[in-house]
């Protein structure tokens, strides 16, 4: 009886514990944002056609604010008028945008920080 106890206690203890790591069962998606060399063309660009030069706001036929965000010149007007980072990360006392949509993802802001800080040139 006691063997048969013990046999019992035994497979309940090795079938009930086990060490698996949730990062390997159950892994999160891994998206890699690569910011070591960031384009106005390739980057940037991109990311203000699809959220700033858009109808309405910053293209080149409304140019809001007098921004055309759909050109080299108009971004780094933005840039030089020291407000491009502040309204894309929407910091405090800049004027959030693309205003009337979702913030730019991290990804994005961060190619657009980058940008700047390696001195937002027209490549």
């Amino acid at each position: 009886m006691r063997k048969i106890i013990g046999v019992f206690a035994c497979a309940l203890i090795f079938t009930g514990c086990y060490y698996d790591k949730a990062d390997q069962l159950y892994p999160s998606p891994t998206t890699t944002c690569d910011t070591t060399t960031v384009t106005f063309a390739k980057d940037i660009l991109p990311i203000m056609n699809t959220k700033c030069a858009t109808a309405g706001c910053h293209d080149n036929q409304t140019k809001q604010n007098g921004y055309d965000m759909g050109t080299y010149e108009g971004v780094k007007m933005v840039v030089d008028d020291g407000k491009l980072i502040g309204v894309t990360r929407q910091d405090a006392g800049y004027l959030p945008m693309p205003q009337g949509m979702p913030k730019l993802d991290e990804c994005s802001i961060n190619k657009i920080v980058r940008w700047v800080h390696l001195g937002a040139q027209n490549n």
